[in-house]
């Protein structure tokens, strides 16, 4: 699916995985592409800003509703102590992959997409084709969270007085010059 993403939205993409990682969850949902967007440079990190989307409300926001909705950060422990119980030292593994590899190089477990963060990449794709865009970019990705209307980013959106009608016309508007 990424081989047509332009290295900037690789780039987002990465990014979203290490918030995910970062905040301990064991999975990339929407909001954790959106923090990965604002957090990039390109189209849609500049469109986000100039909206007043900021990092670290974006991160913020994105804690606070998780928690409201009962998501602990869990940092892959349930995983962690599968492997344990068969016998598998994943704290082993993590320091001998750091000496051979470098610091941080092995994360277990990598985070699985939600199934809204699938939908949204899905429409990502489709956004990008119906713009008539062979690369997919972050700007595609921003309108493809748009266009999924659902999930915890259109949630921060929402809690950051965010007007996603607006901002949907703002992307187009941004493409449209730039074609």
């Amino acid at each position: 699916m990424f081989d047509r993403f332009t290295e900037l939205a690789k780039r987002a993409v990465v990014a979203s995985q290490d918030v995910a990682i970062a905040l301990g969850h064991d999975f990339i949902g929407t909001e954790h592409l959106l923090i990965g967007l604002v957090q990039t440079a390109g189209t849609a990190g500049e469109v986000l800003r100039r909206h007043g989307v900021e990092l670290s409300q974006a991160r913020e926001q994105t804690v606070r509703l998780l928690q409201e909705a009962g998501v602990t950060a869990t940092g892959g422990r349930a995983a962690m102590d599968a492997l344990a119980s068969i016998g598998i030292d994943v704290a082993e593994i993590q320091r001998r992959a750091d000496d051979t590899f470098g610091p941080g190089a092995f994360h277990f477990p990598r985070p699985a997409y939600t199934p809204e963060a699938k939908k949204a990449l899905e429409l990502t794709v489709q956004e990008a084709a119906d713009l008539g865009s062979e690369p997919i970019d972050t700007e595609h990705m921003l309108l493809g969270l748009l266009a999924a209307g659902e999930g915890v980013a259109v949630q921060v959106l929402a809690a950051l007085d965010v007007d996603t009608a607006a901002l949907r016309q703002d992307v187009l508007d941004r493409v449209a010059q730039q074609a």
